[in-house]
């Protein structure tokens, strides 16, 4: 059995993805003054939303987290990202790491952030909006498309405590669900954005297709993945920084990240 399928097996980070997480979290740093907040994802979880997604298509899907409030950021990590602009409590549970998440719900652009009942039974007061106040964050997914949020999704955000988070993914093949670029706004990008494959020979693109971008990691569904896209933000519109960590706090690339701060100090 192959190293690559035991990972997938016992639950491990795929490498590829390892070094796309280490590769964001640099950029995390460097324009750390540009949030006024920041927030701390185990990149176990990361990947297996990622493999959520996938598994959904065609569907967006909703997805529920919670912190664990025994799980405090690291503070020497907390300290590092700290902005400039730095806001303490802008929202629900700020400085605990997320651990936990489920899919909630599942469907198109406009019906996915509404829940089903059994989500909102009797427990929580119907003024509390769709989302019933059920989890502290929630991250929804944008099937090849980037992860810049919609007026559905800045009202959708209205109702949370803690912060929206957009997954975009890039991928083929791409079935009823076409790479769709037409929108405007900030992109973070986990690596590169997707490009076409170096050839001496020009390759015919039909329809758009995917087929002939670089291709950065397969998925267990057997998707290739071309392009990894995450924000965070506050109800507010103002922007919260992720910091992809690992199971004792620290950031992904946390030496080269801080070796390189130094070099520049």
């Amino acid at each position: 059995m192959s190293k690559k399928h035991l990972g997938r097996l016992s639950g491990m980070i795929e490498q590829w993805l390892e070094e796309l997480m280490s590769s964001y979290n640099l950029d995390s740093f460097e324009a750390k003054n540009s949030y006024t907040a920041q927030i701390h994802l185990r990149g176990n979880l990361f990947q297996k939303l990622i493999w959520w997604a996938l598994k959904s298509l065609p569907d967006e899907i909703l997805i529920g987290m919670d912190v664990d409030p025994n799980s405090p950021h690291n503070q020497e990590v907390e300290e590092f990202f700290r902005s400039e602009q730095n806001v303490d409590g802008l929202f629900q549970s700020q400085g605990y790491c997320i651990s936990e998440a489920h899919i909630v719900n599942r469907g198109n652009s406009f019906s996915v952030h509404h829940l089903p009942e059994d989500w909102t039974d009797d427990i929580f007061s119907s003024s509390r909006g769709s989302r019933a106040g059920r989890f502290t964050h929630w991250l929804h997914t944008h099937p090849n498309a980037p992860a810049i949020p919609s007026e559905a999704d800045a009202d959708a955000a209205q109702e949370t405590q803690g912060v929206d988070m957009i997954l975009g993914l890039r991928f083929s093949p791409e079935g009823p669900l076409p790479w769709f670029d037409a929108v405007e706004g900030v992109r973070r990008i986990l690596g590169d954005e997707a490009k076409p494959i170096k050839s001496e020979k020009p390759k015919r693109r039909w329809f758009g297709s995917n087929k002939d971008l670089q291709v950065i990691g397969i998925a267990p569904s057997g998707h290739k993945i071309h392009e990894i896209q995450l924000i965070a933000f506050h109800k507010s519109g103002l922007a919260v920084n992720v910091i992809l960590i690992d199971d004792d706090g620290f950031p992904y690339g946390w030496e080269k990240i801080k070796s390189i701060h130094t070099s520049n100090s």
